[in-house]
């Protein structure tokens, strides 16, 4: 309005004119420059050399936001030019070293150290399926069998509704298109819906004592993305059976709570002030860490970050389930420690998606130790409810002598320097 004002005929009609710009103003910011309309007193010379110092910092800020934006696009298209290159010399290990005398190298230092750095995307489905394993011997021909039993209960859902089996499948249907909604792919219509419904629906027939829990679709899902249809059931089925998992999805109570403790244990052992804090609401694992082992952080993480979790996971078993979920609170320590009850459950169920989110993630993993005193995981966790418990108030207790000895101690050197401050006088 202003500039349209500045341009009208009755403006230049008065003799003033603007002054000589070597520019036209394109934006709103500009209009500080432009002299007042014909009807308003015109500016004093301090005012429009104020104004021209304004928006000269304008200028120059704009610039400098330009150049830190430009600085961080080129670093982010040198980090992924570094990422793609190290994908590439570490595929090309995998291809010609490792995988071909998988038996004798998968335990091997070399084999350890990039199973750490994260699986190029090329040979994850294949590792992954190595990695697990077939104790259960699935074989095709019983997967088709299964599926064939899953399909034709779905055509026949409608008859019998009271069977488990036909239960599970109901909530296979409609669970579905909450699969990675963000990906469209596995959605009604999209190229991987039907095969997700297939392996879901083969896996609650062929497991009818476990059916269909709400988050196997995500791990389906990422198995789907990485190997195709037969392997992604075998794998699917054999990571199911683990101990952990079906634990869980069988809702052992008493088991679950068994790695709870454990948990726990490492918890303080780690991270003492953000365990305390958690403590005084009442905050304990299962609210937050059945939903991240339900869906094996595909549901908190993003995607890339779950699967470089997948990874070592594959690698080390359950006891790297809890040790990322120490490091998913070690890196959001500083945040969590100012938040209350309500705000801690709803940021742990949707983590931020953070720039360097895999690296930073994983350097505070690597900073989290599975050891309480000299004891491993595999030993905590292995201990009675009760025992893991017992354990962790004998420690509080130690902590709490600890410091009753160290205050006596301080009040007593205090006494004693007063009382010789008081004989000196």
């Amino acid at each position: 309005i202003m500039m349209a004002a500045g341009s009208s005929p009755t403006h230049h009609a008065s003799g003033r004119s603007r002054k000589n710009l070597e520019f036209e103003p394109l934006s709103t910011t500009a209009l500080i420059l432009e002299d007042r309309p014909a009807n308003l007193p015109a500016k004093s010379e301090a005012e429009a050399q104020r104004h021209r110092q304004q928006y000269d910092e304008m200028v120059a800020g704009a610039k400098r936001r330009e150049l830190r934006e430009a600085q961080r696009r080129q670093s982010r298209r040198q980090e992924r030019f570094r990422q793609e290159e190290s994908i590439a010399s570490a595929m090309l290990v995998w291809n010609n070293h490792i995988l071909p005398h998988w038996d004798a190298m998968r335990s091997s230092r070399r084999a350890r150290d990039l199973w750490w750095q994260g699986l190029p995307p090329n040979v994850r489905g294949r590792v992954w399926s190595l990695a697990v394993g077939n104790e259960l011997n699935i074989t095709a021909e019983l997967y088709h069998i299964f599926l064939s039993r899953a399909k034709e209960r779905w055509r026949n859902r409608a008859e019998d509704q009271a069977d488990d089996g036909e239960s599970s499948l109901q909530l296979i249907t409609l669970d579905i298109s909450r699969t990675f909604p963000s990906l469209c792919v596995f959605q009604k219509g999209g190229p991987y819906h039907d095969l997700l419904q297939s392996i879901l629906g083969a896996y609650a027939c062929y497991r009818p004592d476990v059916g269909y829990v709400q988050g196997m679709s995500f791990i389906a899902a990422v198995l789907i993305l990485n190997m195709d249809e037969v392997d992604a059931f075998v794998c699917f089925s054999n990571l199911i059976n683990k101990p952990c998992q079906m634990a869980f999805f069988r809702v052992d109570h008493q088991l679950m709570l068994r790695y709870f403790g454990a948990f726990e244990v490492f918890f303080e052992e780690s991270l003492p002030r953000l365990f305390l804090h958690f403590q005084s609401f009442s905050l304990t694992p299962d609210l937050y860490l059945i939903d991240w082992i339900f869906s094996l952080y595909t549901k908190p993480l993003p995607l890339d970050v779950a699967c470089r979790v997948w990874d070592v996971f594959c690698r080390d078993g359950e006891e790297f389930l809890f040790r990322t979920g120490l490091g998913i609170l070690r890196l959001h320590q500083d945040v969590l420690l100012h938040m209350d009850f309500i705000h801690i459950a709803q940021f742990l169920s949707r983590l931020p998606d953070e720039e360097l989110l895999s690296d930073r993630l994983f350097a505070c993993i690597a900073a989290t130790p599975m050891l309480s005193g000299n004891r491993k995981w595999s030993q905590v966790s292995r201990l009675p409810v009760s025992r893991v418990r017992e354990r962790g108030e004998k420690k509080r207790k130690v902590k709490c002598v600890c410091v009753c000895v160290c205050v006596c101690v301080c009040v007593s050197q205090v006494l004693s320097s007063v009382t010789k401050e008081a004989e000196k006088s």
